[in-house]
């Protein structure tokens, strides 16, 4: 069996809700171990999440799996202790606290700093550790709206819409996580030196900004609704099908626009070469009023024979019914440590090394707090005090 390519990374995790853990979970899956660490007087929300498959919020057992579970009340004096004795071994620290927070529980940076100089230390807020936001809490809307990208999304009439997904949460503050632990685990290993990592959650969105705001710091117009090339400014957009399905209309290039127009027959549209800005709304306009006669699987039939760019809006049963979702392995069983199965979405690194991903699902509060105490040297006699004195569950 291959190794595999995180294997020997340990990770305590002590974020909760979905940007850290998410985060974590990709790492997990890649081999890493990590101890989420939960309060048990307050533990992680998405616990209670529904729907409940086997006794566990199904979202929680994704975002958590192939992690391991310590119950432990850190504002507990005793808790440091335990904290203190697994930093010696589990050297990446990832937290998701309000500035301050950890360091109030003799658990920030420079205190762990000085029991293990080779620490990595992942701090993943809304705003970051400086600044006038620092302390303010938010969600992955007001990361967004802050960031300047809400301003140049959605419509002209009716505004920002809100998408479907956590874009903020998990394109910036999941994602640029494990970028900036992978990064700062590389350094290590070339120069045994550890680090502290100040991720902002709206800081990696506004990142996200760069087409626009590469051509905003150039002098070009300030984006706004349905003024850019991919914001629906152009022919590029979502159109309303005759059955009130949607389809997405991508042709970027002109050898693909080209083919769209000519398989809806609007091929003379572009007998003019270059169009002013008018002349591409009408243009849309006329798409439109097209794409809204026939019913999805009409056009889908259209454009299965045309290289375009176009594609049917899929319903999250179709995306995972059909190409190309359905031909990539993406969903996968998982069972937890009682053999129970959950169904969930696979790693989507694909490496021809082999399939990683975690191979337990997400577990109950507690489940682990006894083999990680022991593992630290901790006896069964010293385990029950620590529990009958509500250090741990």
């Amino acid at each position: 069996m291959a190794t595999s390519p995180l294997e020997g990374m340990k990770i305590l995790d002590f974020s909760h809700l979905l940007p850290g853990p998410f985060g974590t979970m990709m790492l997990a899956d890649l081999g890493a171990d990590v101890i989420k660490v939960e309060n048990p007087d307050n533990p992680d929300l998405m616990r209670m999440v529904p729907p409940l498959v086997h006794g566990m919020s199904a979202a929680y057992a994704h975002i958590n799996r192939g992690k391991r579970s310590l119950a432990i009340n850190l504002k507990h004096e005793k808790s440091r202790e335990i904290i203190y004795a697994l930093v010696q071994e589990y050297d990446i620290i990832v937290e998701q606290f309000r500035p301050g927070v950890m360091e109030k529980l003799g658990l920030g940076y420079r205190h762990l700093c000085e029991i293990n100089p080779r620490i990595i230390y992942c701090s993943l807020t809304g705003y970051g550790q400086t600044g006038s936001y620092a302390h303010k809490a938010g969600h992955d809307i007001n990361y967004m709206a802050l960031s300047g990208v809400e301003s140049f999304s959605g419509r002209k009439e009716s505004g920002p819409t809100l998408s479907g997904i956590q874009i903020a949460d998990l394109g910036s503050g999941s994602k640029n996580l494990c970028i900036a632990i992978l990064a700062a685990y590389i350094r290590r290993l070339r120069t045994g030196e550890g680090d502290y990592v100040d991720i902002s959650i709206t800081d990696g969105i506004f990142a996200m900004t760069a087409f626009c705001t590469s051509q905003f710091l150039a002098g070009a117009n300030e984006p706004s609704c349905e003024s850019e090339f991919l914001n629906g400014g152009s022919i590029y957009d979502f159109y309303r099908t005759s059955d009130g399905r949607y389809l997405s209309v991508g042709p970027i290039e002109p050898k693909f626009l080209f083919s769209f127009l000519n398989a809806i027959d609007m091929g003379d549209c572009l007998r003019d070469g270059i169009l002013t800005e008018q002349q591409v709304l009408e243009i849309k306009r006329g798409v439109a009023k097209k794409i809204a006669k026939k019913p999805l699987s009409h056009w889908i039939e259209v454009f299965a024979k045309c290289d375009a760019c176009v594609e049917p809006v899929h319903t999250l049963r179709e995306a995972i019914e059909k190409p190309p979702i359905s031909e990539r392995a993406m969903i996968v069983r998982i069972k937890d440590k009682n053999g129970n199965e959950f169904a969930q979405i696979d790693n989507c690194l694909k490496f021809s090394s082999g399939q990683y991903v975690a191979k337990e699902a997400g577990c109950e509060l507690g489940a682990h707090t006894d083999e990680i105490l022991r593992n630290i040297g901790y006896t069964k006699r010293e385990i029950d005090e620590l529990r009958s004195s509500g250090v741990v569950k």
